[in-house]
């Protein structure tokens, strides 16, 4: 773990020069450098690895008590931090301090809280009954084995967590970590060092990595490193998956979205206004769930989008420090400079501004609350994430044609639906082809510990967080064991003429007609190979099974 350089010196007016070997984190709201990180070199990170390597023998060999004990020791600490933590959050990614909360600390809380209790529960050696007679006697059970070192690559947008609830999945299962911040948030990724230092973890088994764009990759190459959770942009993934290919090595893709929220004729809209306004705006719409595009049947269109425009008109921007902002910057000037594309090239081809759409003057990289109708379907802000404050509202005519717009689109996160119908919100959640859906609400299973988050197409693969994230970080071992003294089953060798019959007997006595299995079964006995060879006691013992 590398030490926080913070520089005493450093202010908005009076920048520090960033030192080669270090790594400078700036405010968003202001551009003053914050302070340092130290960047390894590629034989640091090597060496890193192998330490983690080193410490996954041991750690994963570790009692399913002694790691409860740990995950609790990592929840205190979190706890005793978190409003530190949150103002650290604000200052270096410019979510506001309560939003850090909700959308952060209160999801790792939890999570860690549902690991102890429920999630090490879930990997412990589960017995398995024979469902076929010929294994009666056999011993059959699932393991689940840790991996080795878990390499996780952390987005920015949500830098703490989105790592840490991953690391501790990782811990419960008895992996090591190689965590690697996104350059843009680096001191709340080494806050993940220090809690865990503090949680008293053993040496070695998180290791927050902090390396240049240029060496992320030796991450994923690493012939020590057994799996890579990546999230980022679908243009990142599809480069770690690649070079992940190379080993080849198991990923877990968590890459972009553009989530859409579908207002039913019969929406309550006292309900489905401020819910989609807040998730298309939390976190200046930084978020690969954000609620991007409201599809609005024609019915209730005008008075949902004069709800939305009334509230949007309304949000405060400005430092997230400052406890009335409601909306802070985007968490850099890239991400700033995408956003002001999409939503010019949208104003250019026809579509409206009804409030914002255009980034604000001034020091920091802040952009307008932005609502933007007569958006069309072949526009940049329909096809590409955004990642912004700009909600795109569009008139439907049907559920039908919702549907089959959000099914058109390249990403696949989450969507919702917002009716009071349970029957229309079930057929809706069962035909749209995304991840998660959520009925009169959006996202908000990623503050759920027992829920899993993932999308599919190009929102990427695999599973993070609940029992399904879990699954992801284990060797799902199955284990037979038999301990019959001189048994030989009758289709090992020598073989003979009769094998064939012997086998067809089987078949039928196990699978065929209820009629014709007395006969096979009698058949079975009659035969000497059979008779040799098979344990009919165990056999009968099963007979539930096989009549």
């Amino acid at each position: 773990m590398t030490d926080t350089l913070h520089h005493p010196l450093a202010t908005e007016s009076q920048p520090v020069p960033e030192p080669s070997n270090r790594l400078a984190s700036h405010n968003p709201a202001t551009g003053a450098v914050l302070g340092y990180v130290s960047l390894m070199t590629p034989e640091e990170l090597h060496a890193t690895i192998e330490t983690a390597a080193d410490a996954a023998r041991i750690w994963g060999q570790t009692s399913h008590a002694s790691r409860r004990s740990y995950l609790q020791r990592l929840r205190r600490v979190l706890l005793q931090e978190s409003d530190a933590l949150a103002q650290l959050i604000a200052s270096e990614q410019g979510k506001t301090p309560g939003e850090a909360y909700v959308t952060e600390i209160f999801p790792s809380l939890a999570y860690l809280k549902w690991l102890e209790r429920d999630g090490l529960n879930q990997l412990r050696t589960r017995k398995v009954s024979p469902s076929h007679p010929v294994f009666g006697r056999k011993r059959m059970y699932y393991r689940y084995d840790p991996l080795g070192v878990i390499g996780i690559i952390a987005p920015w947008n949500y830098p703490f967590g989105i790592p840490f609830m991953q690391m501790a999945a990782a811990l419960a299962a008895g992996n090591t970590l190689i965590v690697k911040p996104s350059p843009f948030t680096p001191l709340v990724g080494q806050k993940i060092a220090t809690l865990c230092r503090e949680a008293e973890l053993p040496a070695g088994v998180v290791n927050v990595v902090h390396v240049r764009d240029e060496h992320a990759p030796l991450i994923v190459q690493h012939p020590l490193i057994d799996k890579i959770i990546f999230t980022g942009s679908v243009a990142t993934g599809r480069n770690v998956m690649a070079t992940a290919a190379a080993g080849p090595k198991d990923v877990v893709l968590e890459l972009g979205g553009k989530d859409v929220a579908i207002v039913a004729y019969d929406a309550d809209l006292d309900r489905a206004i401020p819910g989609i306004t807040w998730m298309a705006m939390e976190n200046a719409g930084q978020t690969c769930a954000s609620v991007e595009i409201a599809l609005v049947h024609r019915a209730v269109y005008e008075t949902f989008v004069d709800g939305v425009v009334d509230i949007v008109r309304g949000l405060r921007v400005g430092n997230p420090l400052d406890p009335d902002t409601d909306v802070g910057p985007l968490s850099n000037e890239r991400q700033l400079q995408i956003v002001e594309e999409q939503v010019q090239d949208a104003l250019a081809k026809g579509a409206r501004a009804l409030v914002g759409g255009h980034r604000l003057d001034g020091p920091g990289s802040f952009f307008a609350p932005t609502v933007l109708v007569d958006v069309t379907p072949e526009m940049r802000i329909v096809q590409e994430e955004t990642f912004g404050p700009v909600l795109v509202v569009m008139p439907v005519s049907s559920i039908e044609e919702a549907i089959a717009f959000v099914d058109a689109l390249p990403f696949g996160l989450t969507a919702s639906v917002w009716t009071q119908s349970p029957v229309l919100a079930h057929e809706v959640a069962a035909r749209l082809k995304v991840g998660g859906v959520n009925v009169n609400d959006h996202a908000c299973q990623w503050g759920e510990p027992k829920a899993t988050w993932g999308g599919i197409k190009s929102s990427g693969f695999g599973r993070v967080i609940g029992p399904y994230g879990l699954l992801e970080l284990v060797n799902v071992k199955f284990v037979t064991e038999e301990y019959r003294e001189k048994a030989i089953e009758a289709w090992w060798y020598p073989y003979d003429k009769n094998v064939p019959q012997l086998m067809s007997d089987f078949a039928q006595a196990l699978y065929g007609p209820l009629v014709r299995r007395p006969v096979a079964m009698l058949k079975l006995m009659l035969n000497r190979r059979a008779r040799e060879r098979v344990d009919f006691v165990a056999y009968l013992r099963h007979w539930r099974t096989w009549f």
